[in-house]
């Protein structure tokens, strides 16, 4: 479903995506009266478009905006602290918000900004037209496969499809499309509409799942196809060969290598384009390099290739972005039918034996002691009794783990193929933010009381918050019915029943759930949860084993802030283990990227301080991608001390900012903030006190 337009009585026209549920206000100079607009009018690609009489356009907050001519060239971009002053003429402005919008028009154009107003003005009434792309993608056709490797090798070769272009700029979020679905069968069909894309590009490996997994999001990005071979190799149209078990004879890593420099030297390529950036990246390697990325720009796919991968990976490795995620897959048919999510995500794919001994044992946190969320029939400390064995992943360079397979995981998002179906088929909605709150237990209510700050609070966003308490299992059942974007479940919890005040309900005996996401936090949640995403949810938080009531209301607290500014459910978890006391019973189930709001900035991000010297601080930004803002998006923090644009995801550079400099900074907006070890939020911090 496209973007709609939602005028209202204040001025404001609401831009909607209602599959994603975004919204974007824009502040109008009287009550608009939308007509529909020609979706062809504005250069780039846009879903839908509508016609209004404004004198000017007030935005939310501060976005990155780019002022062109028809033509695409860019004429001016802004930011934070802008001012400029335009002569009257035809213009396409390009506001990178939450959802992609376009404006045309004829006039007189001053842009001007501060922290937190930005205000397009025109001068007088004038005709806007106003386009809209949503950023979401869903597969567009499916492809059935057999179980023949030669087959699945024909199917991941055909998810280069779904690109939107083969140019470097398709290391843009928004022109990488998601690939094809996939779905086992007796025999091969492949769409007619679909084919592998003319890249001049193909890779061959072994026919046999660890080594056709592996490569299936390197395929993607390069639209290479697939095809078997005695080694694996990566080779060109040109007669260009590169052997993918060169160096450690590590099959993975070397794929894994390949994808990440390849992308990287196209982030930087572009900058010749249609986004001419000024990038830390390329000043970085630039003076280094013997690369001439004007004429990079303007060579074939293949070519671009070659030219990459004649540098050292060792000479650029400290300067790429760290990768969102690795999931470990195991050697299953069936999980190449969730492949293409997880490819859409570009992740890192590592293949592990079926029948492997991957069993551990778990000790949870010395501070689970006192209250537990637990049955008086339970014993306190123990873990799910159901499950012989759990799965310990190795640590990787990425953000984020995942597990797509048979096997309970440690502390990493447990992937269920039933979430990503669940997200297709999940009802459009031009409504608020439905969060909804269950507090099962008179003595857990400090985690959610009433006039909580927890959820909602964010001006351009509508929150609709419901909460209950003490339910009975019929009013359980009812809320599990009613649809809601976000379920903050807070009570008793066994294996196989959710504890109500006239007994106990199973998930099982609800049919389908209209509950999207979750956090079950409760003990011995991980089994109910994953009923409710059989049931019709998309993903949720869950635990394991037993858990401390003080540490799970700090851990609940923790969450539901963190969800409530942007961040994903595999984000939110990851920072809750890596800050708080929570350690091997807390695990994502289902899909973890999947956001309950959107980010103020676009960008969910860590700052973390350190003085150094009298008003002087050292900050550094940990950047996490989302589904707007994905890996190869570009992003500037809105410091006046920096004027250059970082690549997202991971780490960014520290830099030194004064008093006054990060005070601005951090009231920009609510963002955690770890001092100290630790985590504080932003809005919070008088910096007196550090």
């Amino acid at each position: 479903m496209n973007p709609t337009f939602h005028a209202s009585g204040d001025a404001t026209l609401t831009i909607i995506d209602p599959i994603q549920r975004r919204q974007y206000p824009l502040q109008l100079s009287t009550n608009p009266h939308p007509d529909p607009a020609d979706t062809s009018q504005f250069y780039f690609p846009v879903d839908n478009a509508v016609s209004v009489t404004t004198e000017n356009i007030e935005l939310p907050y501060v976005v990155g905006v780019y002022v062109r001519n028809l033509s695409g060239d860019v004429l001016v971009k802004t930011e934070e602290f802008a001012y400029e002053e335009l002569p009257e003429r035809e213009y396409l402005i390009e506001l990178n918000g939450p959802i992609k919008v376009y404006l045309r028009v004829t006039s007189a154009l001053t842009v001007a900004s501060s922290t937190d107003r930005m205000e397009l003005d025109f001068g007088t009434a004038t005709r806007v037209q106003i386009g809209a792309r949503s950023y979401h993608e869903r597969p567009g056709k499916t492809i059935t496969t057999t179980k023949e490797p030669s087959d699945m090798m024909k199917a991941i070769s055909i998810f280069g499809s779904a690109l939107k272009t083969t140019s470097c700029e398709r290391s843009l979020p928004s022109l990488r499309g998601h690939p094809p679905q996939i779905k086992l069968g007796d025999e091969m069909q492949i769409p007619d509409e679909l084919s592998v894309p003319a890249s001049g590009v193909r890779i061959e490996v072994p026919p046999k799942l660890q080594t056709i997994y592996p490569v299936s999001s390197l395929a993607y990005y390069l639209g290479a196809n697939v095809v078997p071979g005695p080694r694996p190799r990566l080779l060109t149209d040109r007669g260009f060969c590169q052997d993918l078990r060169r160096s450690s004879g590590d099959f993975e890593s070397e794929v894994e290598g390949v994808l990440r420099q390849v992308f990287f030297f196209d982030c930087i390529t572009r900058t010749e384009g249609y986004y001419q950036v000024d990038l830390h990246e390329r000043q970085a390697i630039e003076e280094h390099l013997d690369l001439a990325f004007d004429e990079l720009y303007e060579k074939s796919l293949a070519e671009q290739l070659e030219a990459y991968l004649e540098v050292p990976y060792q000479s650029i490795q400290d300067h790429l972005p760290t990768w969102p995620l690795t999931t470990f897959v195991t050697e299953e048919f069936q999980n190449i039918e969730s492949l293409p999510f997880l490819v859409n995500n570009l992740s890192l794919i590592r293949t592990v034996e079926s029948n492997r001994d991957h069993a551990t044992t778990l000790e949870l946190p010395d501070s689970v002691n006192g209250f537990v969320r637990s049955t008086g029939t339970d014993h306190r400390g123990e873990f799910n009794n159901r499950f012989n064995s759990y799965v310990a992943l190795p640590k990787t360079d990425s953000l984020e783990r995942a597990w797509l397979g048979t096997g309970n995981p440690v502390g990493v998002n447990k992937i269920i193929k039933k979430a990503f179906e669940n997200k297709l088929c999940r009802r459009a909605s031009t409504e608020g933010i439905k969060i909804t709150v269950v507090c099962n237990d008179p003595d857990m209510s400090s985690e959610y009381d009433v006039g909580d700050s927890l959820y909602g609070e964010r001006d351009e966003l509508e929150f609709n918050i419901d909460v209950h308490r003490n339910l009975t299992v019929g009013e359980l059942h009812a809320v599990f019915a009613t649809e809601t974007d976000f379920l903050h479940y807070i009570g008793h919890i066994t294996n196989d029943e959710f504890v109500c005040r006239d007994g106990g309900l199973d998930v099982r005996n609800i049919g389908d759930v209209a509950v999207d996401t979750f956090l079950l936090n409760g003990c011995r949640s991980y089994e109910q949860g994953k009923r409710l995403i059989e049931a019709g949810s998309i993903g949720g938080v869950v635990t394991y084993s037993h858990v401390g009531n003080k540490s799970a209301t700090r851990i609940g607290r923790l969450i539901a802030r963190l969800l409530n500014r942007g961040f994903s459910l595999r984000s939110a978890l990851t920072l809750a283990q890596e800050h708080q006391i929570v350690r091997n019973q807390y695990v994502v189930v289902g899909d973890g990227s999947v956001e309950i709001a959107q980010c103020e900035n676009g960008t969910p991000m860590v700052c973390q301080i350190d003085p150094d010297q009298k008003n002087l601080y050292d900050v550094k930004l940990t950047t996490f991608p989302t589904i707007e803002q994905g890996i190869g998006s570009f992003y500037w923090p809105y410091i006046d001390e920096i004027q250059t644009y970082f690549l997202i995801s991971g780490d960014l550079p520290s830099f030194t900012l004064s008093r006054d400099s990060l005070t601005q900074f951090l009231r920009l907006e609510q963002i955690p903030v770890l001092f100290e070890n630790k985590l504080r939020w932003s809005t919070e911090i008088d910096l007196g006190d550090l």
